[in-house]
């Protein structure tokens, strides 16, 4: 599980830059664009960060939420169970799940130092194809080379990409959390779930060693 959580939070960092330079119709060109930035912006932010590390909850909030089809991922995660939620549980469960998603990339943020990351080269994407997988390496000196596959959907109005699901060696966000909450969304229903996710997303931030 800690492995997943690093891994997540390295892929977080990857959407931090500005909008208006990412090229969001090609998903190769999305991720090759973004990486190169983002790590020079993190450790750019890293003696503010040090100081309070709160201010990567706000960074993830402003900066990777526009690559991110959060709706389409909390429906996702959802699975059989959206289909007994009224229009207003889903919202809560949305915004619920929206700042659980921050919190999270957040706080393992945290433990970021000076990692590398080797992206796919670009492919052709067929025009009738609508979900890619990107192939992310993440290089670190102090453990072996790790592989994760960022999925992306394309907008059919819009023809952009949006990431929604990342697998981290061979396991997918989406499913680990299905599992996860799925006793307790048939047994307590969709209101607990977005209840405890609200705790949960309500937690400070803190650096790993203030966690020890």
């Amino acid at each position: 599980m800690k492995l997943f959580r690093f891994v997540i939070a390295l892929l977080a960092c990857l959407p931090l830059l500005s909008v208006a330079a990412i090229n969001k119709t090609d998903p190769y060109l999305m991720i090759q664009g973004v990486s190169k930035e983002t790590f020079s912006r993190i450790k750019a932010e890293q003696p503010r960060i040090q100081q309070n590390p709160e201010v990567l909850r706000q960074i993830v909030k402003e900066e990777l939420l526009p690559y991110i089809n959060v709706r389409y991922a909390a429906y996702k995660v959802l699975g059989p169970h959206l289909k007994k939620t009224s229009k207003e549980q889903r919202n809560s469960f949305v915004a619920a799940f929206t700042d659980y998603l921050v919190a999270s990339y957040a706080q393992v943020l945290t433990q970021y130092t000076d990692q590398d990351i080797k992206v796919e080269s670009a492919k052709s994407v067929p025009a009738d194809r609508t979900i890619v997988s990107v192939r992310v390496d993440i290089l670190d000196t102090k453990r072996p080379p790790i592989r994760l596959d960022f999925k992306l959907r394309k907008n059919k109005k819009t023809k952009e990409w949006q990431g929604f699901d990342m697998v981290a060696e061979g396991v997918s966000m989406i499913s680990t959390k299905q599992s996860e909450w799925s006793g307790q969304l048939r047994s307590q229903g969709v209101d607990a779930v977005t209840a405890d996710l609200k705790k949960l997303a309500a937690k400070p931030i803190r650096r790993e060693a203030e966690n020890q």
